[in-house]
């Protein structure tokens, strides 16, 4: 049983995903500007507002989670699993994520933040 609530923890996986996120849309940028792409300035751009996007919220959690005394740390990796050490408040807990899992979770991370963020905020508010 965790003693972590829910929140804190959403937080702190979101510190170990939004830098996997912008190290992928980092690799995409090279790969455009080196592809046989006719205009690359506009999926550049995309990357690069993007990756802006993220590394604001990157700094938010940042900052939420140095107020909190809250802090992550990769142990160890295999082929399947990822071991990972939460450190909570003065208590620590270590969390194993399936690898698929993260990279599923990284992949719905980057769909939202280059497409679904776009159509909520242009959603109109229900009264």
């Amino acid at each position: 049983m965790t003693r972590i609530p829910e929140k804190d923890r959403d937080i702190m996986e979101k510190a170990i995903y939004l830098p996997m996120v912008l190290t992928i849309l980092n690799r995409d940028i090279g790969v455009v500007e080196t592809s046989a792409f006719k205009l690359r300035k506009p999926y550049l751009e995309l990357i690069e507002e993007t990756m802006k996007v993220i590394q604001k919220e990157m700094a938010g959690v940042k900052r939420y989670m140095k107020q909190n005394s809250l802090r992550v740390e990769r142990l160890k990796q295999d082929e399947a699993f990822t071991m990972y050490l939460f450190f909570y408040q003065g208590y620590e807990e270590q969390h194993n994520y399936f690898n698929p899992r993260i990279r599923n979770k990284v992949q719905e991370l980057m769909i939202y933040y280059l497409f679904k963020r776009h159509s909520l905020q242009n959603a109109p508010a229900n009264n």
